[in-house]
């Protein structure tokens, strides 16, 4: 009797996650790989001329970009972001601060902390980079519509490690704090 509960109850809650699986298909995945890879090199190349003139890279870029979503960011939270090497993001912290880009203060409760901030010529860059892909962004969103949308997000989210979404949430969540003023 539990059996046939659990059954019904089942199909009331209509098809499971995954139901009809077409898209799971290797050919359909290769799709979507392709479809990423692609998508992510026309959004790199939006950019990329405006980087090169001021002699960064990508991996400046996505600094630059974490940092402005979260002024006071630390070092750490930047690390567990970006996944790379404390090595390589020193020399990407160490070039974006030469070039007078950004600046690091010490932590308000614990001085060994390292906080990041982008100077004035680095909020103005970060902006430009965000302005050149803003466009395309937002034209594939209208085009895509609200639910494809919240399907894509909720599809590149979970591509990401537990230990980067759990990251991206504490950035996003101290983001709204700040801009709150809490």
């Amino acid at each position: 009797m539990a059996e046939s509960q659990s059954l019904q109850a089942t199909q009331a809650a209509g098809p499971a996650a995954g139901a009809g699986l077409l898209f799971l298909r290797e050919e359909e995945l290769r799709l979507a790989q392709d479809l990423l890879l692609l998508a992510t090199r026309e959004l790199a190349r939006d950019t990329d001329a405006l980087l090169a003139q001021h002699g960064l890279g990508r991996a400046h870029h996505r600094a630059l970009h974490f940092i402005a979503r979260q002024p006071g960011l630390t070092v750490g939270d930047l690390l567990a972001l970006l996944g790379i090497t404390k090595q390589s993001l020193a020399r990407v912290l160490a070039t974006l601060q030469a070039a007078g880009l950004i600046e690091q203060m010490a932590g308000r409760s614990d001085r060994r902390q390292r906080l990041l901030r982008l100077t004035e010529p680095g909020l103005a860059l970060e902006r430009a980079l965000f302005e050149r892909q803003r466009e395309r962004l937002l034209t594939a969103y209208r085009e895509a519509g609200g639910g494809a949308v919240e399907g894509f997000r909720r599809v590149l989210r979970l591509l990401l490690t537990p230990a980067a979404r759990t990251a991206l949430d504490r950035a996003r969540a101290a983001a709204r704090a700040t801009r709150s003023g809490a």
